[in-house]
């Protein structure tokens, strides 16, 4: 009977132990699946962190000499200084060879939506450039590219009716729908969207990285290629696990509808081009500006850039376009109601076309210019009367004597800002709206008092609110 009695005892120990021992697998199983989760513990993205937002693109290639994820990860504590909250890095991807551009290829050619390019690091380095954003209040968003593949994709050889193939049936690469003339893409090739099965597997393949490894969202390149109801298709099921942020390569405003968050302005992008260049006024903005209030609802964000990694390495640098300028239509797109961009290495005021399928790098050297956009990130971050997200703050336009002149209002919850900004080469003088005196936001200054008049010379601007 004893020795029953002790059988009975070993074996009850011997269950307490491998008992003990699953359940330290499953605590380090989950510790490993979940890696995101404690960096989430204090950082969750939420639609009201929009409302004083600036967003960073991150080319990552250039970023740095080592063009690694690590050695950007060390940087993002600047971009706090930068007032940035959301985070969008351009594709991360190992990168097609076949009908590769250039040496090292674009970084829209994935041959692998679920893993790392080797060139920038792996999925540790990954996962810590998450947790560091994380750690400063930043959201991350992939660049991801649901409109194509490279050629290398795995889709190509198991999944050939995936893609769009012409009349021999061979897959080709994207194309315009109506004269079928390639767009010049050569190096990927065309998905297809009429195959469930595969948009199935892209949002499996989104789905995981918001899941699996903390992502905050997705900017979607070329958008206006992809039909709006795939998009509202992943939105909805990516957000059955948590919130995310969607930006829309495309100014079309029917993609709120189907789960964006914000969009390009790209009109407003030339034209603003178009006024540094004497090709248009300073009362199109404010045309503009208007047409926007009317074809979108208040929540929609418009996104306004003055440069990106398309603009800088094809169109021309802000010196090229702009030169001088640039700190007038920099301020303007942190003082309109929608969402500011600062492209890499724009903050070093760089004046430098970044190569696109080669090795470059951005030389890092703060100066007038990277104060200037710290001090807007600030004002951006915490005055109300600069609200742009969900949000945003309500905007007034006051007349002026000239269409060079461009005078607005921006205020929400008592607190107002006005934006006055010479558009011209010449100087101008206008009077101070109504108020005791005025502060001068950026430097902090008194500016004068109401009914005296304001001397702006050549594009020059003032952002100030009453005392």
């Amino acid at each position: 009977m004893l020795k029953i009695q002790n059988l009975v005892a070993y074996l009850l120990l011997l269950l307490l132990i491998l008992g003990c021992r699953h359940d330290k697998k499953k605590e380090v199983a989950s510790e490993k699946d979940n890696a995101f989760a404690k960096a989430d513990s204090a950082f969750t993205y939420h639609s009201d962190s929009t409302d004083g937002a600036v967003i960073y693109e991150v080319n990552i290639r250039q970023y740095s000499p080592e063009g690694t994820l690590a050695a950007f990860t060390e940087e993002i504590p600047k971009l706090k200084q930068l007032g940035v909250k959301i985070l969008w890095v351009m594709p991360v991807f190992p990168i097609s060879q076949t009908k590769r551009k250039g040496e090292l290829g674009s970084y829209y050619a994935v041959s692998d939506f679920r893993a790392i390019n080797p060139e920038f690091g792996n999925q540790a380095d990954m996962d810590q450039l998450i947790e560091t954003a994380h750690d400063h209040d930043i959201a991350v968003i992939l660049d991801w590219v649901p409109n194509h593949t490279g050629w290398d994709h795995t889709w190509i050889k198991a999944h050939p009716e995936w893609y769009t193939q012409n009349e021999q049936g061979e897959i080709i690469d994207p194309s315009d729908p109506e004269t079928g003339v390639s767009y010049g893409w050569a190096d990927v090739a065309d998905l297809n969207y009429n195959s469930r099965e595969m948009q199935d597997q892209m949002i499996a393949d989104l789905t995981y990285w918001v899941k699996e490894r903390g992502v905050d969202g997705f900017r979607m390149d070329v958008a206006h290629k992809v039909p709006p109801a795939f998009f509202k298709r992943a939105h909805d099921s990516i957000t059955q696990h948590r919130p995310v942020f969607m930006l829309a390569e495309a100014e079309q405003p029917d993609l709120f509808d189907h789960g964006f968050d914000m969009h390009y302005t790209w009109e407003m992008h030339h034209l603003l081009n178009d006024v540094a260049n004497g090709k248009a006024k300073a009362a199109a903005i404010k045309e503009k500006i208007k047409a926007y209030e009317q074809r979108q609802d208040a929540s929609d964000i418009n996104m306004y850039f003055i440069t990106n990694h398309d603009e800088n390495s094809w169109a021309g640098t802000l010196g090229e376009r702009m030169g001088e300028k640039k700190e007038l239509f920099t301020a303007l797109i942190y003082a309109l109601p929608g969402m500011p961009l600062i492209y890499s290495g724009q903050e070093y005021d760089l004046n430098h076309r970044l190569a696109f399928f080669e090795k470059d790098t951005i030389p890092k050297q703060a100066g007038n210019y990277f104060d200037l956009l710290a001090q807007l990130g600030t004002l951006k971050n915490t005055e109300p009367a600069l609200h742009g997200g969900h949000r945003p703050a309500a905007i007034g336009f006051i007349d002026t004597a000239t269409d060079d002149l461009l005078h607005f209002k921006r205020y929400n919850n008592g607190e107002t800002i006005h934006f006055i900004g010479n558009f011209s080469n010449q100087s101008t003088s206008t009077s101070l709206p109504k108020a005791q005196s005025y502060i001068d936001v950026l430097t902090n200054s008194p500016l004068g008092k109401n009914n005296q008049p304001l001397t702006l010379g050549p594009w020059d601007f003032v952002m100030l609110k009453a005392k």
